[in-house]
């Protein structure tokens, strides 16, 4: 098992990495919360495959758990399912001294997430991520959030988790589309960092790859996050640069209407910010030809959609990272040297260079 620490200012907490680990939840959830009422929490894609049998490990070590689903999909990270829980948590008499358990995927994690952060002004947080995209990102780091219709993560809040238990086991269950939809992540760390990891990512060829190396590849996507996370917990300087290809990434995974998962989105995302900064000669283009081979080996998409410009525009402008008249842009000098850049939204169609066609 491989341990990681997250040092965060206010509230350090460890992720335990390991294949096997679902079977034994309970007792390292007992290792950091006394005994209490658990809300379990999936959505029902994953709940008929994994809930009984984490609810059975937690109760086993004394632990009264009560198990909550909804329906699975992006649709479901939003106000009016956030409400529904609430009210089952309430009526089934949860208080401040007891917890939520998110068992799943990045929507799961997000809406229990922030479920946790909200219910009774916040109570106890544990994640048990089952997708690569939240094994390898979004389970870590404490953004919690639900959407506002197409507004992706509009209203939330940084909330820690006490613990963090990822199981590769889980990615055996995930369609092919699924897993290697959360390998874009991957491929947006190996591009900030200089770690091991970009090394990792130039022999990983193949959906079966991103398997058999899941546990390497949670690991040093983790551990290069818990030093960007703590170093800046709250987004308000360095951790920016985790959005490298998500700002047109939101944009097109928004406009797609549910036909492009987000690491789909970040792939593409990744891509046409890289070409926006080499064409204004600020970046190399063996960065974007790098990244394209990274990204097309496993399958992931890297063409722009057909959106027009203005609906992109629109989107990036009304993206919550935006403030002050402007937007910041994360792109890469060179693989491990990530860079950001202001731009006016004034002028941030001239800069992206959008047309009729969308191309960026």
């Amino acid at each position: 098992m491989e341990l990681i620490n997250v040092n965060t200012a206010n509230h350090p907490y460890k992720v335990k990495i390991g294949r096997g680990l679902l079977s034994s939840v309970g007792e390292m959830v007992a290792s950091v919360w006394e005994t209490r009422k658990a809300a379990l929490i999936s959505d029902d894609n994953v709940a008929p495959l994994y809930q009984s049998q984490v609810a059975d490990s937690l109760n086993h070590a004394g632990f009264n758990t009560i198990c909550y689903h909804f329906p699975a999909g992006e649709q479901s990270k939003s106000l009016t399912v956030l409400e529904n829980l609430a009210q089952q948590m309430a009526a089934d008499g949860f208080n401040r001294d007891d917890g939520v358990i998110a068992l799943g995927g990045g929507v799961t994690g997000d809406l229990a997430g922030f479920l946790a952060a909200s219910f009774m002004r916040g109570i106890s947080l544990i994640q048990i991520p089952t997708s690569l995209l939240a094994q390898v990102d979004s389970s870590v780091g404490g953004k919690t959030a639900v959407d506002l219709g197409t507004i992706k993560n509009i209203i939330g809040a940084f909330y820690q988790p006490d613990l963090v238990i990822i199981d590769p086991n889980t990615l055996k269950t995930l369609s092919q589309r699924d897993l290697v939809e959360g390998y874009g992540e991957v491929v947006k760390v190996a591009g900030l960092t200089d770690h091991d990891i970009w090394k990792l990512v130039k022999h990983i060829n193949s959906p079966a790859d991103i398997l058999d190396n899941a546990e390497q590849l949670s690991e040093l996507s983790i551990k290069y996050k818990a030093e960007v996370v703590e170093a800046d917990e709250h987004e308000g300087s360095l951790r920016q640069v985790l959005n490298f290809g998500h700002t047109i990434g939101h944009a097109v995974e928004a406009l797609s209407d549910g036909k492009l998962r987000h690491g789909e989105a970040v792939s593409i995302g990744m891509l046409a910010i890289c070409k926006v900064f080499s064409d204004h000669s600020l970046a190399p283009t063996t960065i974007e030809s790098e990244l394209f081979e990274r990204l097309t080996t496993v399958g992931l998409p890297t063409e722009l959609p057909n959106f027009s410009a203005e609906d992109i525009l629109d989107k990036i402008k009304n993206d919550k990272k935006a403030h002050d008249g402007t937007i910041n842009l994360v792109y890469l000098k060179r693989i491990g040297s990530p860079a950001i850049k202001t731009v006016a939204i004034s002028e941030l169609a001239e800069f992206l260079n959008l047309n009729s066609k969308a191309t960026v």
